[in-house]
């Protein structure tokens, strides 16, 4: 199961952060990665820009009530902005298992990309994810976001015109199974849109099979 929100940053927010990328120098995307074969893009490098523009994303992505109520975040990585210039792509992949954070390590649950630049700046750059036998891709307005689960294979379709520029981040989720999670998403949906029209005692049945399952599933912060 994968989330799209619109507008998760606003017009300032998503200029100020293409503002700070314009004036920043990116290198070779492979710099964090050296040994993988199909990543063709490049990112920022500059820490001080990094630590400035991850805390931006960051707190968009934690205001936002859709974000929180799909993801259960419990650690979310520093999102790194990285741009597709022509003839760039990323291949096809799965996301790492675990991530190093400092000197911790993260697991990655869910994969986030926060678009920045507008889908009619540039040609192909589509976010490709495989679901079974089907191919969905993505290429969302500036300021919006998809999340889909780490293990999908999906890949960056090559660009044939102008940039790509996206926010990519991680995030490890309190609900490990991704299965659990989406019953448990499903089933607060479904508890904040008809709760109030149950009766009173029946909506109150409801919220002690949310929290109990939440209690039953859910890692400790």
């Amino acid at each position: 199961m994968f989330k799209l929100i619109e507008d998760l940053l606003s017009e300032a927010e998503v200029a100020e952060l293409n503002r700070i990328a314009d004036d920043s120098q990116f290198v070779d995307g492979r710099v964090s990665n050296p040994h993988n074969k199909a990543k063709q893009n490049l990112q920022l490098h500059d820490g001080k820009v990094i630590e400035t523009t991850a805390r931006m994303i960051i707190e968009a992505l934690m205001r936002s009530e859709e974000f929180r109520n799909f993801a259960f975040p419990r650690v979310i990585a520093p999102p790194i902005i990285t741009a597709y210039r022509p003839g760039m792509k990323y291949g096809l992949h799965p996301d790492a298992a675990f991530m190093q954070l400092g000197n911790s390590l993260m697991r990655s649950d869910i994969s986030c990309t926060v678009f920045l630049s507008d889908p009619d700046s540039y040609d192909g750059g589509e976010l490709q994810i495989s679901l079974g036998e089907q191919d969905v891709k993505i290429k969302l307005s500036a300021g919006s976001v998809v999340l889909y689960p780490s293990t999908t294979l999906h890949q960056v379709l090559e660009v044939t015109r102008g940039e790509r520029r996206v926010g990519l981040s991680f995030i490890e989720s309190r609900i490990v199974d991704p299965e659990n999670r989406e019953l448990l998403y499903e089933l607060n949906e479904v508890a904040a849109l008809e709760g109030l029209k149950m009766d009173w005692d029946n909506y109150v049945r409801l919220q002690r099979v949310q929290m109990a399952l939440l209690r039953r599933w859910a890692i400790g912060s």
